[in-house]
């Protein structure tokens, strides 16, 4: 039997497989913590701290499409969504350690996630690692293929 799949006939390798398992699994996770944080903030306490509160929220929707996409292999969208959460992470991340002003309650990337242990900060740049790997053509998965047919 072959490995069909989880390589496509494009060569790439499917997001969802191998080590893109962990990758969905640690996404799905902070997806559920963030929006559920997200909309337990948004719907009681939103007059304290709504930038932040609505970014918790923005947050939680960004990783739960990048798990569906990752899942899914749905490359082009995951490329969209784990970019938005890397500029996302940095930039939030930037603006509450310099102006504490707009961040006055935390958000799933303030302090570029601190909160959650930075994992928010490492995992778009794991995922945008895994897209780009996963979807170069590998020349070790196409000898088994061209070999069969030979035989």
């Amino acid at each position: 039997m072959t490995d069909q799949p989880s390589t496509h006939p494009s060569g790439h390798r499917a997001t969802g497989t191998g080590p893109g398992r962990v990758l969905v699994a640690v996404y799905g996770i902070l997806a559920l913590a963030a929006t559920a944080r997200g909309v337990y903030q948004v719907s009681t306490k939103l007059d304290e701290a709504p930038v932040a509160y609505l970014l918790s929220l923005a947050a939680g929707v960004v990783y739960l499409v990048a798990t569906f996409a990752l899942a899914t292999d749905r490359r082009r969208l995951a490329w969209v969504t784990v970019g938005i959460e890397a500029v996302g992470v940095l930039v939030v991340g930037t603006l509450s350690v310099v102006d504490l002003g707009d961040f006055p309650d935390q958000t799933v990337w303030s302090g570029f996630g601190q909160g959650y242990g930075y994992v928010p900060l490492v995992l778009p740049f794991l995922g945008l690692w895994w897209l780009w790997s996963s979807g170069r053509a590998r020349p070790d998965d196409e000898a088994p293929a061209a070999s069969q047919h030979l035989g």
